[in-house]
């Protein structure tokens, strides 16, 4: 995942863009950048890793370099972005965050044409020039980025910053989300609402799936309208999301409140307190402790100055190490309770399986889990989500072989009434350690969102998602 921030105003916005960029850290832990366009110096870009530092502190001495009322900043756990392009259409920077199912066609077919790339990553083409190559292959911004929406198989969503405007433009079926924000004298757009309140903007636009927006610091316009069908990524608010922000309209905690509450009134177990694993666990146990009239305790307390997220590492060694160290269990609630824990999700269960041994050592009585989701059995192919995975290591595909040796029937192991459903579920319980495990139901999660089902993207928990 990744996320961005782009500010049009009146007066300077390098702070607005600072400060809004910094909203999204949230979605990142690789590489980061802002590019800024004032007339005296055109365009001024830098960019940083974040694999040793944050977002903050490494841009932080950059700030009296940068000056100019326009300005885009990300933060990104893929390429270095924003990158610089000239072209027929002028001078301009671009930010993506996409997932390109089909990045090696798309770098075939460049080659084949006698094209070439400047912008490296890790050995590797650099997905955002591929999308800035696609655009320019049209006569116009609005004709590029439907070429590009047309093109890229996974999803798209990006913006543009030229010398006197900023275009948006989300995802083709509005996987990835935009928003545009306003206040006096500036408009902003971005892919987390939460970095609007703290930087003086309210909610003022959602993007539609497909649309492409100008905008200016006088206001914005429809270049194309928004279209018919989406399928909105449905971890955004079971753990991609921070707490106050927004989608369609729709708030991330409420949901989670939602859908914990939802997997209480399901469950018959008797516990002394419920906890949330940290930080997107907190809200699902927060709604299943007000269903339930279960008292909130902090088993877990995270220590977030130096550890990232444990799925982020590429190096499965260090994703075990940043899982175990980031969490710090506190005995004096734990020793001799039966206790109920909420998570967002299971992906490979690295975390869970050291949590649990965690509370087992501290005397825990009774571990029970129930997670916000239906179980992780198909690969994403939309956004950067265990990109960079073998499928087998999900928790379900490992209990899945487990059971038949070979993987087969997943459809039936994805319907939560079949007999496989309940025997993977209970694989991944005893491969964990943990008294009982409970998914939450598709229905209650969609139900939980507030929007229909064909609506959602759902395909990593029953594989019927479509590019």
């Amino acid at each position: 995942m990744s996320g961005f921030f782009g500010a049009i105003s009146k007066q300077d916005c390098v702070y607005d863009v600072f400060y809004g960029t910094d909203y999204h850290s949230h979605l990142g832990t690789k590489r980061a950048g802002m590019v800024f366009y004032n007339k005296e110096e055109g365009f001024r870009r830098s960019i940083h890793s974040l694999e040793n530092g944050y977002f903050r502190s490494k841009f932080e001495p950059d700030l009296e370099d940068f000056q100019g009322n326009s300005g885009l900043g990300i933060i990104s756990d893929t390429d270095p972005q924003p990158i610089l392009f000239n072209s027929h259409m002028g001078r301009f920077a671009i930010s993506t965050v996409c997932r390109m199912v089909n990045m090696a066609e798309l770098e075939r077919y460049f080659l084949d044409k006698k094209s070439h790339f400047t912008e490296n990553f890790q050995g590797n083409v650099n997905p955002t020039e591929v999308v800035a190559n696609l655009v320019c292959e049209e006569d116009d911004f609005v004709a590029g980025i439907e070429r590009v929406h047309e093109q890229v198989k996974g999803s798209c969503t990006l913006v543009i910053l030229t010398s006197d405007r900023l275009i948006a433009a989300r995802d083709r079926l509005g996987r990835t989300t935009a928003i545009i924000g306003k206040k006096d004298g500036a408009y902003a757009v971005a892919s987390e609402t939460c970095a609007f309140p703290n930087t003086g903007y309210e909610i003022e636009y959602y993007l539609g799936p497909g649309e492409i927006v100008e905008i200016t610091a006088d206001g914005y316009k429809v270049l194309k309208p928004a279209g018919e069908q989406m399928q909105v990524c449905s971890f955004l608010w079971v753990y991609y999301g921070y707490p106050p922000s927004y989608y369609e309209g729709i708030n991330v905690d409420e949901v989670r409140y939602r859908c914990g509450a939802s997997l209480a009134k399901k469950d018959t177990v008797e516990a002394d307190f419920v906890c949330g694993i940290p930080d997107s666990g907190v809200g699902h146990a927060i709604g299943y402790g007000n269903e339930k009239g279960l008292a909130y305790k902090r088993a877990y307390s995270k220590y977030t100055p130096t550890w990232p997220r444990s799925f982020m590492p590429q190096n499965q060694d260090m994703r075990e190490l940043v899982a175990k160290m980031k969490l710090i269990p506190n005995k004096a609630m734990i020793e001799g309770k039966k206790m109920v824990f909420l998570d967002d999700s299971i992906v490979r269960g690295t975390q869970l399986k050291d949590n649990t041994a965690d509370l087992r050592n501290a005397g825990a009585k009774e571990v029970h889990m129930r997670i916000a989701c239906p179980p992780l059995t198909f690969p994403c192919n939309f956004l950067n989500f265990s990109q960079s995975r073998s499928t087998m290591e999900l928790a379900t595909r490992k209990a899945i072989k487990q059971l038949e040796g070979e993987e087969k029937d997943l459809e039936t192991y994805a319907d939560p009434s079949s007999d496989k459903y309940r025997a993977m579920v209970e694989q991944i319980a005893k491969n964990l350690g943990i008294d009982s495990l409970i998914y939450q139901d598709l229905n209650d999660l969609v139900e939980a969102i507030g929007l229909p089902k064909e609506k959602l993207c759902t395909h990593c928990w029953d594989g019927t998602s479509y590019f």
